[in-house]
């Protein structure tokens, strides 16, 4: 039982697959009392709510007032490839909405003489996400994406490119279909 603990203590995954780093999300002080150490970056008062998995959080960043809601899948890279910083870096004030996936990285496929699992995976590229911004229910946001500050991302986008400050960006691909005015 101690050893189970203890695996569940040091793995860098969180997810409702690993029992005790998803019952550690139903209370916010231990939640950051063990994710603090674990994370590249864990803000005081950023929330991962259960339901949500975290893959190598040691190469993820979450500012202030961060919210992860449920059914995300945010995949930071290995901390081999990142080479000491952060693979997804979001910043303060930003929210999640539910069923949003992050990848910093993706799979080789450059022929078809051999299958995809075994030709690789791209460079990572790091994802970031500037303060303020809102990314709505299930987006998927590919390598070496920046969204920028206070910019909000339609529901079921997928996004291929960077996306401006204070603009609506919404499709597959997504594209800026409002520009956002100060007030």
């Amino acid at each position: 039982m101690f050893e189970r603990l203890k695996f569940y203590l040091s793995f860098n995954r969180i997810g409702p697959d690993m029992l005790l780093t998803h019952w550690i999300l139903y209370f916010k002080w231990f939640t950051h009392l063990v994710y603090k150490s674990k994370f590249h970056y864990f803000a005081n008062n950023a929330e991962i709510r259960p339901g949500s998995y975290l893959l190598n959080i040691e190469t993820i960043s979450l500012g202030k007032k961060v919210v992860v809601r449920p059914l995300s899948y945010i995949a930071g890279e290995t901390p081999a490839h990142t080479s000491g910083k952060p693979s997804i870096v979001i910043e303060s004030d930003v929210l999640l909405s539910p069923g949003v996936h992050i990848y910093p990285s993706n799979h080789k496929f450059a022929g078809s003489s051999k299958p995809i699992m075994y030709q690789g995976d791209t460079k990572p590229r790091a994802v970031t996400i500037k303060s303020g911004a809102w990314v709505s229910a299930n987006v998927i946001i590919l390598q070496g994406v920046t969204i920028g500050e206070n910019a909000v991302v339609g529901a079921g986008s997928v996004v291929t490119k960077n996306v401006p400050a204070r603009v609506v960006a919404a499709g597959n691909p997504a594209k800026i279909v409002k520009r956002l005015k100060n007030g």
